[in-house]
């Protein structure tokens, strides 16, 4: 069965830098689209960026866009997220998640939501003032 661990996550302060790991087990990630996601304090789940493993394409969020980084490493079963430039407004718990190929687009996960199949537990991220 697909598993998904977060990693990386911890108290950042206002323009620093942090990189998020997620390690997937149970399948080869060289098939399989990952998307982050996250999820703050009052606020509803949103997508960040993903990659897609068949095309090579990316996408970032309006929010992340030329601070974020997500990159991957197939032999490692590892998708990284580079985050830098952070802001308080990011504080949020950070997911994976791998969309289930041919029945889900990753742009829908958060219709689905964490804590559901498919995700991973998260990392927390808060960023200070």
């Amino acid at each position: 069965q697909l598993q998904l661990v977060e990693s990386g996550g911890g108290l950042v302060q206002f323009g620093g830098s942090l990189r998020l790991s997620c390690v997937v087990s149970g399948a080869s990630l060289d098939y399989y689209t990952i998307g982050w996601f996250r999820q703050g304090p009052g606020k509803k789940c949103e997508g960040s960026s993903w990659d897609s493993s068949s095309d090579g394409s990316t996408y970032y969020a309006d929010s992340v866009k030329g601070r974020f980084t997500i990159s991957r490493d197939n032999a490692k079963n590892t998708v990284y997220l580079q985050m830098n430039l952070l802001h308080p407004h990011a504080t949020a718990l950070y997911y994976c998640a791998a969309p289930p190929a041919g029945l889900m687009s990753v742009r829908d996960m958060c219709v689905l939501g964490p804590g559901r199949q498919y995700w991973g537990p998260g990392t927390q991220v808060p960023v200070s003032s």
